[in-house]
């Protein structure tokens, strides 16, 4: 594991010319958010050594590499999901791979179906928290204590200070934004209307299929991580039918607006 990890560390190294300071995963439908970027160098996953291919719609598979907001960023564009056939720790290589390369900081974006009555198709949602009902992990086996320690602490992995800046920078910006707790159910079928109300009692404001195996991993090695959800329909029994909803350009515009605020402040 090490090894490999080390191989691909050490291609992007030797590819990148500046040292990344914050790294984001860019969900479904916010892959375009990396043609914001400037001095811009992109590279395909499958040329990284060991690194996982997306095979999900929507997800280009690339990493860009550039500066935004004055600060030396890697995007992914794309991520690769337990239900593609991956095995934990191969959806999760690629954050690994980050924290090698010295990132401390992580974004992780998704798009989501809604549980919370109060919540609407279009919405952002800040995670404050998650449910994990799926009983794998990717820090489950042999702990890589160069990563971390064996029983990591989730208190705040979703980080506070992270949070507080989002919520200030919408405040300022006037951007909607929700918060809540986000419930990671494996897929690929969406969930069941029982499902949906069980989340909901349990506390479960939007449902996704991604997201808590990369968090619990940054969280493991140390990373900052912060989280956003945008809710793209209503979950089983909440609607008729689960259909996804493009990003409209005021969404696009509203998640620009805030991330790169953020990024100042960082």
């Amino acid at each position: 594991m090490m090894e490999r990890l080390a191989q691909a560390a050490e291609y992007l190294q030797n590819r990148l010319v500046t040292q990344p300071e914050v790294a984001m995963i860019l969900g479904t439908g916010l892959g375009d958010f990396a043609t914001l970027l400037e001095n811009v160098m992109t590279i395909p996953y499958g040329e990284i050594p060991h690194f996982p291919v997306s095979t999900a719609p929507y997800h280009k598979g690339q990493l860009v590499a550039g500066t935004l907001a004055g600060k030396s960023v890697l995007l992914l564009q794309g991520r690769v999901h337990y239900y593609e056939g991956y095995t934990m720790e191969e959806v999760v290589f690629p954050i690994r791979v980050l924290k090698l390369l010295g990132v401390t900081t992580l974004f992780v974006t998704n798009a989501v179906g809604a549980i919370n009555p109060q919540f609407s198709v279009g919405d952002f949602m800040m995670i404050t928290d998650h449910i994990k009902f799926f009983n794998d992990s990717p820090l489950r086996g042999p702990n890589i204590d160069a990563f971390g320690p064996r029983f990591n602490d989730m208190s705040d992995a979703y980080t506070k200070a992270l949070r507080r800046i989002a919520a200030e920078e919408a405040e300022k910006l006037h951007i909607p934004l929700k918060e809540g707790v986000y419930a990671y159910m494996p897929g690929p079928s969406y969930e069941t209307p029982a499902e949906i109300r069980m989340l909901r009692v349990l506390g479960a404001d939007v449902v996704g299929m991604s997201t808590v195996p990369e968090v619990l991993t940054a969280s493991h090695g140390g990373m900052r991580v912060f989280g956003l959800s945008f809710c793209v329909n209503m979950a089983a029994g909440i609607c008729e039918e689960i259909k996804h909803l493009n990003f409209t350009k005021i969404a696009i515009d509203n998640f620009t607006a805030l991330i790169c605020a953020m990024l100042k402040r960082l």
